[in-house]
């Protein structure tokens, strides 16, 4: 598996992907407006997509942010990861790269939203990787502490994927 920045060829594939998780989930499947324009709504931004991609090239998760305009903040999007691959580390793999990109923008804190019903994953997720409730919904992570390592491999144990290496991302 490697992590790549999101590229236009791999569009369906990944709205599949996301339509299939959702489902999985119990949540009626249906597309954010920003996933039918990733290139416009993320990368144009100024901000970033990036896809995991299994051996087959084939998308098996999603993660992306945007920054908080005139802060040092950005709201974290759209982490996926494909229904019948999940706790193999590739969620963690995903926000893992996100957060150390994010870190070496600047940027200082991440937040999420958690939504509404059928989110119970992500409740469980986040905590597990240092966010924080602050009010209800809505989780935020300090990335001050974070050590400017991105761009060095990591290794993740356990799952499926152990042992792999993660490629950092091109962007």
């Amino acid at each position: 598996m490697k992590i790549i920045k999101y590229e236009d060829k791999y569009r369906d594939d990944m709205i599949f992907m996301i339509l299939e998780a959702q489902n999985a989930l119990g949540r009626v499947p249906g597309l954010n407006e920003d996933l039918l324009d990733i290139k416009r709504n993320y990368l144009d931004a100024g901000d970033m997509f990036w896809l995991a991609i299994n051996e087959q090239d084939r998308v098996i998760g999603s993660i992306g942010y945007n920054s908080i305009r005139d802060t040092d903040e950005v709201w974290l999007h759209r982490l996926f990861v494909k229904y019948n691959l999940k706790r193999q580390g590739i969620g963690s793999a995903l926000l893992e790269m996100a957060e150390n990109y994010i870190a070496n923008q600047g940027k200082k804190v991440v937040r999420i939203h958690m939504g509404g019903n059928g989110f119970e994953e992500s409740k469980i997720f986040y905590p597990k990787h240092g966010y924080v409730e602050y009010r209800e919904r809505y989780m935020m992570k300090n990335l001050s502490i974070i050590a400017n390592y991105y761009g060095r491999r990591i290794e993740v144990s356990g799952g499926k994927y152990s042992g792999w290496r993660y490629c950092k991302s091109s962007g």
